[in-house]
């Protein structure tokens, strides 16, 4: 198993996709650095007008907490989006050049095999989640300096600098587990669709149902509580004025156990089916 884990790993370096992706991501947090810095404090004056004259605030409100914020969004979409393509190429790109079907001539487990691919997934979904995370909090910082955060959830919300920066870290660490579902559903879904392009389309399709169906209200309290998709928007809990910890720990239970359910299934069909 530990070949099988290092093997991956090494195609995972190797594929030319995974560089494009993680450039895109970095290309994306500095379009929200560059724009913050020439419009960024023109925006908030204009929003905060009449809550200036009412508060004080400690420092400038365009602050590395604000923009690490703003990063921390791309957790809704753009992230797992290009978590769920790298991740899904470890198998989809396999089948394409035919190199499963020579893997599984030799004296290889299939069930070890998409194991392996699933342990990858996981640890290269946190990896990159922690390295988003630091370049955030780095850049941000080192551009924009501290500060207290502002945020609207149902009212506007603030925080002095260092209560800012305990709950964004821990709303990373949140995240992540999000990270991680999305990219389990990617590899699960090339396991039964084996072809690049209908794979992408359909984890592309699946984010964007999760998302929509997130904001669903389906009327029955155990539904809206536990149905996977309620559980993706857990990381936004830490701006609430008081962390609902008993709330963030079942939803990261439940999640996690979607994701062992994905794992669960994708393992189980893989080693059933036909390898042709």
């Amino acid at each position: 198993m530990r070949a099988l884990i290092s093997s991956e790993f090494y195609k995972l370096y190797k594929q030319s996709k995974t560089y494009y992706a993680l450039v895109a991501l970095f290309i994306i947090e500095a379009v929200v650095l560059v724009s913050a810095y020439f419009q960024g404090t023109s925006i908030i004056d204009i929003l905060l007008d009449n809550l200036k004259q009412t508060f004080y605030f400690e420092g400038s409100l365009l602050n590395g907490n604000l923009l690490v914020y703003l990063i921390l969004n791309t957790l809704w979409f753009h992230l797992p989006l290009i978590l769920m393509i790298i991740v899904s190429g470890t198998l989809t790109s396999e089948y394409k050049d035919r190199t499963v079907q020579a893997m599984m001539l030799q004296p290889i487990s299939k069930w070890k095999f998409i194991l392996s691919k699933y342990i990858v997934a996981v640890i290269f979904t946190l990896v990159v989640v922690f390295f988003v995370a630091l370049s955030a909090f780095v850049l941000s910082y080192g551009i924009f300096g501290k500060g207290d955060l502002i945020v609207y959830l149902n009212a506007l919300n603030f925080f002095e600098q260092q209560d800012a920066l305990y709950r964004l870290k821990w709303a990373f660490v949140s995240g992540a587990f999000s990270m991680v579902f999305f990219s389990v559903a990617s590899l699960t879904i090339a396991v039964f669709l084996k072809e690049a392009t209908k794979t992408w389309i359909v984890s592309a399709f699946f984010l964007i149902l999760s998302n929509i169906l997130l904001k669903v209200d389906f009327g029955i309290a155990w539904i809206n509580r536990l149905f996977f998709a309620k559980l993706n928007d857990t990381w936004q809990y830490f701006f609430y004025t008081e962390i609902p910890w008993d709330t963030i720990l079942q939803n990261t239970l439940f999640l996690s156990v979607y994701i062992a359910l994905l794992m669960g299934i994708g393992i189980y069909v893989f080693n059933k089916k036909d390898i042709g």
